[in-house]
């Protein structure tokens, strides 16, 4: 009989018992008990729980003076809910909290405070800390590489031993608490190379760092926007790499778990922009939800105004064949999805940089290929079933017809509108579902309903 046992990991869930309970103890102020149960989870977890509590929970949950929020879990809050609880907190809190975290993400907890909660939480953290802070707030802008490096970096001479070295880091206390990556640097803090710290391990104690370092080194510089800086991480395998401002100057380190959180917002923010929605949040209600999605649904009202207008162009042929109406719809809807798809693989192209001058015309001419193949196949099966539908060939030819012309539209539509939006640097993942939509509609309806008076002779 095997000894083994198979150990069942569960992700964590925020159960309706484990909220309630919270609620309980919140009412009830049993402040020890609230610290207690949020310590027990992971920072991430209890993050979670708290952005699922009822608002006006939370609320008096801050009002505990007592209270112990861990720097970790505040870190690990979205951005809208984060700026909340900051500006709810005490001062000193927030200072305890700023002051125990590494510099990247004190500066994201800065960065989410008013003006006048920062000014006085600067009074209560180290003066050093404080002029970077400013420095990076005021010369950088919010999406750029140098708001989500570390400043905290480990650099050295390249006439350094490794013995030297080894000695620097058990001595030194003003060091990031975990880093792979030792930067080489002249004495203008240039970086000339960089050793990974499993080789000053594995070398003698007298070997000098510039002769185990690596000279080919991927360098950001501090204005990038943080997407690129993604895309190289992602493309070049990185685990780490400094940050340099416009002098070549090493300012400090990007490590890949703030590129994986990065990337995961960028994924996200693509995918509700291609819905027309944006920057929403758990903890948003309902009011500032409708706001943030009114503009769009303002905007494909007037696009469902133009698809009306071009039916209403047809009404004749409407009122004499009334299967034209019952069938125009599964023109319009087939070349919506299919230039959704297109649409959809266009953005993603943009987004990692695959989609260029050179490759341009190649992919817009395969989209459009697979429009047209697909619109050949569907106009089969579509004419086939309008035909033992209505047992009208004529109709059964216009819907195959009207199709191929929308679903090869639709798959140049696809990835055109989304490229001409950015060549004129609009963002593509916002605009192009309208645009799209509104095209794929247009002709569908005027091929079908245009092509009716032909075939149909009406």
């Amino acid at each position: 009989m095997s000894n083994e046992q198979t150990i069942e990991k569960k992700t964590f869930e925020v159960t309706k018992e484990l909220i309630d309970n919270l609620v309980s103890l919140i009412n009830e102020k049993r402040v020890v008990e609230i610290n207690n149960t949020l310590h027990a989870l992971h920072p991430s977890d209890a993050a979670e729980v708290l952005s699922n509590l009822p608002e006006k929970a939370r609320f008096n949950l801050l009002l505990l003076e007592a209270l112990d929020l861990r720097p970790d879990t505040v870190k690990e809050l979205n951005n809208t809910l984060q700026k909340d609880i900051l500006n709810q907190l005490p001062t000193d809190n927030v200072a305890e909290i700023v002051n125990q975290l590494e510099s990247d993400d004190a500066l994201q907890i800065v960065s989410n405070l008013d003006e006048e909660k920062k000014i006085d939480v600067y009074e209560k953290i180290p003066l050093q800390d404080k002029k970077l802070l400013e420095e990076v707030l005021k010369a950088y802008p919010e999406d750029s590489a140098a708001r989500i490096m570390q400043t905290e970096y480990c650099s050295v001479s390249p006439e350094w031993t490794v013995g030297e070295t080894i000695d620097y880091l058990r001595e030194t206390d003003d060091l990031p608490k975990e880093f792979l990556q030792i930067f080489i640097v002249d004495d203008k803090k240039r970086p000339l190379g960089s050793v990974p710290s499993s080789r000053v391990l594995r070398n003698p104690r007298s070997t000098k760092m510039k002769d185990i370092m690596d000279e080919t080194q991927m360098l950001i510089y501090g204005d990038w926007d943080k997407e690129q800086v993604g895309y190289l991480f992602e493309q070049y395998n990185l685990i780490s790499a400094g940050v340099v401002d416009k002098n070549n100057k090493l300012i400090g380190m990007i490590t890949a778990d703030d590129i994986l959180t990065v990337l995961k917002e960028e994924a996200e923010e693509d995918a509700l922009k291609l819905a027309g929605v944006q920057d929403e949040a758990i903890t948003d209600n309902a009011v500032k939800i409708t706001k943030k999605r009114f503009v769009w649904l303002l905007i494909n009202l007037f696009t469902a105004v133009i698809a009306s207008y071009v039916i209403g162009l047809f009404d004749g042929n409407i009122q004499k064949v009334v299967a034209l109406a019952v069938l125009m719809p599964i023109v319009a809807s087939m070349g919506g999805n299919a230039a959704t798809q297109t649409l959809t693989v266009t953005v993603r192209l943009i987004a990692t940089k695959e989609l260029t001058a050179e490759n341009l015309f190649k992919i817009i001419g395969k989209e459009f290929s697979v429009g047209f193949l697909n619109g050949v196949l569907f106009s089969l099966i579509s004419g086939l079933f309008v035909y033992f539908w209505f047992y009208e060939i004529k109709l059964s030819i216009l819907i195959a017809v009207s199709m191929v012309i929308n679903m090869a539209c639709a798959g140049l539509s696809g990835i055109a509108i989304p490229v001409v939006l950015d060549k004129f640097k609009i963002d593509p993942a916002i605009a192009s579902t309208v645009f799209v939509t509104t095209v794929t509609d247009v002709v569908g309806f005027v091929s079908f309903l245009g092509l009716a008076g032909i075939i149909l002779g009406i």
